[in-house]
């Protein structure tokens, strides 16, 4: 009977020390901002765009020739 008691007690030990916790392991995934901005233009936004930078360098550009009149 001793045998008995020892066995379950050394059972009831080993099932209570056990770990339950989920072992899964999570996928990040890092999608870059820039690059989906630029997969959600088309080729025609992208050269207005850079048309746009062009114009407001040369608006820029004009406004200092004209200076300040303060």
């Amino acid at each position: 009977m001793k045998r008995i008691l020892v066995v379950f007690a050394a059972l009831l030990f080993m099932g209570m020390s056990y770990s339950c916790r989920e072992t899964k392991e999570e996928k990040k995934t890092v999608v870059i901002e820039k690059e989906a901005e630029e997969e959600e233009k088309g080729a025609l936004e992208r050269a207005g765009e850079k048309a746009d930078e062009e114009v407001n360098e040369e608006i820029d550009e004009v406004i200092d020739d004209i200076g300040d009149d303060n």
